[in-house]
């Protein structure tokens, strides 16, 4: 019997190494090393397995995600740094991975046509969560959000800067993602721009 945690890794590998088109339902119990007929006991189709494997990267990457936010609030990071560790392994990491496949373009498309609903139901969790956290760092006096903007309004903020920059062109090389977010959450928090004098 595989476990869930074990099922996904292996479907993760299956469609970074194969793709979603040209991967069939015998190809795809092959390699994730379990019998067809095992196979359609846990997916009615190969659509069915690519589902379950976004809903549950997505599920993990922000149980992660926010982890290691707290992690660098407890190692004494500041603001911009603790929000940034977030995103970075929220959004960074999944992008990294993905850089790791020739059928990331694909994978991508395909998430967003087959699995759209998935990755709002994860977006508006996340983004909640991260309100939460923020309303959190504003209880310990770690930030103050304006109150014409508040923690709702921050979270989706910095949720849309972190999508924006997984796509954004040229792309961004993943290994350096993590500055493209510290930089982002900067202007967020800070502004980029002042007055002339």
């Amino acid at each position: 019997m595989v476990t869930r945690a074990e099922l996904t890794s292996r479907l993760e590998r299956a469609f970074l190494d194969h793709g979603y088109e040209h991967l069939t339902m015998t190809g795809l119990a092959k390699a994730v090393d379990v019998t067809r007929r095992t196979l359609y006991n846990y997916f009615s189709s190969k659509e069915d397995a690519f589902r379950f494997l976004i809903e549950n990267v997505n599920a993990q990457a922000v149980e992660v995600g926010m982890a290691s936010g707290r992690a660098a609030l407890a190692a004494g990071r500041d603001p911009t740094e603790i929000l940034a560790t977030i995103l970075d392994t929220r959004y960074g990491n999944t992008r990294r991975r993905l850089a790791t496949s020739p059928h990331a373009i694909e994978l991508n498309d395909q998430a967003f046509r087959r699995c759209r609903d998935l990755m709002i139901a994860s977006a508006t969790g996340f983004q909640a969560q991260l309100a939460g956290f923020i309303t959190e760092l504003e209880a310990n006096r770690i930030l103050q959000v304006k109150a014409d903007i508040g923690p709702d309004a921050l979270a989706q903020l910095l949720a849309d800067g972190a999508r924006g920059t997984n796509q954004s062109l040229p792309p961004v090389d993943p290994a350096k993602l993590h500055l493209r977010y510290r930089s982002m959450v900067r202007a967020l928090l800070h502004g980029a721009t002042e007055l002339p004098v």
